[in-house]
């Protein structure tokens, strides 16, 4: 996984660079203008200063959230001095981002010489990227551990560190969905590129030729580097001193249920006994109960909403909702509703598993309290949802009808669709969803096949409302065309007909994968 995020960060950068860079630096050797050694000082001296700006923000990001509780501190701080824990602690992190940092700086530095012809440059931009790793991370771990103080120690902000939490990630996902976020960048890197943290920028423009660069900014770089480096180590030690030794904010014990919930629970019982045995409604209620109480673990449900930011920035520039938009949050709405409590319906169970496999329940009775949970929370929401998406966005009251019924009823579904999959891939162990939060989440196999069982239809059904055979099939005969092999020819009845088999396969598929979870259920054995 970090291997793929590798390449899908840094893949289309190094490739574009590792291109274009050769180029720039044989023209570079033959000479520049004066305006055009201007401009590369402004974008040397601004980018270092922004990149530096970044590490330290990744740097406390990680100290508030992995490098800023150390492992077995009992142990660890009365077995060594504190000097050493953070002298490693800060090591191993340096060490870390360069295993990110390093490698796509040695690509496009050594692109660059080799049309310049002088291994300089790759020297050089090993020794700013040391510079910036040996200064960024001690500060970025300092800033870390004094807001991990303030949220987990200091009683008055720490009661209310949730809030905290919320109001930070709206406010960063929103400057990037709004745009501000570069905004901001944009005014950084030009108030910055005569700062000290530029200088650096002129460390790195030793190596291209044809451009004056200033030694004396070149040098104050690296001996402010190291003041910077042995200032920030030592305040980290100071500042690690004081979270490490503090006891944890204390409040109220909040793991009983409140009377509030004892009461919303119990009418919630009472409304669903008028159509429900017992049993069923005891587990559609403990599902509520159990998740309401750890929210945490139905984290995984908002991963998909990252790759809405664009459709977010997307939003606010237009000033409307796209049509295309709404059908996509629809559409995560109706794969949400699954996903909330009937795609692990055993692994869910925990501890309590073998007492509830040996107890009178049937799989009938667990299934169906399970779906009725999901359908009792999302359908609601994909209501509201699907109808204030096709009230603002430029659908017709007919498509917005459409789009309603066919979120509410998909919201009803999915949560049957997602029994089967979850019971046939199962997953008992809990992971890691913070640094210091575990849960017990679906596998990644039953997230695949749930997501490709939801996405498959929808497409299905895309295709034959706007009715597309055609279309799909010229696109494909050009692509057959250009590509090597064999052409191939689809007819658009040939495309027709798989559409409504995929569709038909997906109207089936909940009722299917409900019987068999039935089944899974009433035979299923301990080993």
């Amino acid at each position: 996984m970090l291997a793929l995020l590798a390449v899908f960060m840094f893949g289309s950068i190094v490739v574009a660079g590792g291109y274009l860079l050769p180029m720039l630096g044989e023209q570079v050797a033959d000479g520049v203008t004066s305006s055009e050694a201007a401009m590369a000082i402004e974008l040397a001296t601004g980018g270092t200063a922004v990149a530096w700006l970044f590490l330290t923000f990744m740097a406390a990001i990680r100290a508030f959230t992995a490098a800023g509780s150390v492992d077995e501190p009992a142990f660890l701080l009365t077995s060594t001095s504190l000097r050493t824990v953070v002298v490693g602690v800060v090591g191993s992190e340096i060490l870390l981002f360069a295993v990110w940092v390093l490698p796509p700086a040695l690509v496009l530095s050594a692109a660059f010489a080799f049309g310049a012809g002088t291994i300089l440059p790759v020297a050089l931009a090993v020794i700013v990227v040391l510079l910036a790793l040996f200064t960024a991370i001690p500060v970025g771990f300092v800033l870390g551990i004094w807001v991990r103080h303030l949220v987990t120690v200091y009683e008055p902000i720490a009661q209310y560190r949730l809030l905290v939490f919320v109001g930070f990630w709206v406010l960063y996902f929103g400057a990037i969905a709004t745009g501000r976020f570069n905004l901001v960048l944009d005014q950084l890197f030009v108030a910055l590129q005569d700062s000290p943290l530029g200088w650096a920028g002129h460390l790195l423009l030793l190596a291209v030729p044809n451009v004056d660069a200033s030694s004396t900014s070149a040098l104050a770089a690296v001996v402010g580097a190291v003041a910077l480096s042995g200032a920030a180590l030592a305040v980290g030690v100071a500042s690690a001193r004081r979270h490490w030794f503090a006891d944890p904010a204390r409040f109220e014990d909040t793991s009983e249920p409140t009377r509030k919930e004892s009461q919303s629970s119990s009418r919630l019982d009472t409304i669903l006994g008028r159509v429900l045995s017992r049993p069923t409604r005891t587990v559609t209620v403990t599902a509520i109960r159990r998740t309401k109480r750890a929210p945490i673990r139905l984290a995984y449900v908002g991963y998909p909403l990252f790759g809405a930011l664009v459709f977010a920035q997307e939003i606010f520039q237009t000033g409307t909702v796209p049509a295309h938009v709404a059908v996509f949050l629809s559409l995560y709405v109706v794969w949400a509703a699954g996903a909330l409590f009937t795609l692990n319906p055993l692994g869910d169970l925990g501890r309590g598993l073998p007492a509830v496999v040996a107890s009178p329940l049937t799989g009938r009775q667990a299934i169906t309290g399970l779906v009725v949970a999901g359908s009792l929370v999302a359908a609601p929401l994909a209501l509201l949802v699907s109808l204030s998406l096709g009230l603002i966005s430029p659908l017709s009251l007919e498509q917005t009808a459409a789009l309603v019924a066919a979120t509410t009823l998909g919201a009803v579904v999915t949560p049957a669709l997602a029994t089967g999959i979850g019971t046939g891939f199962p997953r008992f162990g809990s992971v890691k969803v913070t640094n210091s939060r575990e849960a017990v989440m679906p596998s990644k196999l039953a997230f695949i096949v749930y997501s490709i069982a939801i996405i498959l239809p929808a497409v299905a059904a895309l295709v034959l409302y706007v009715d597309a055979p055609e279309l799909i099939a010229e696109l494909l005969l050009v692509v057959t065309v250009w590509a090597p092999g064999p052409e191939l020819a689809v007819s658009a009845r040939g495309i027709e007909i798989a559409a409504w088999t995929v569709l038909v396969l997906g109207l089936i598929a909940p009722i299917v994968s409900a019987l068999f979870a039935r089944e899974q259920f009433d035979w299923y054995t301990l080993e």
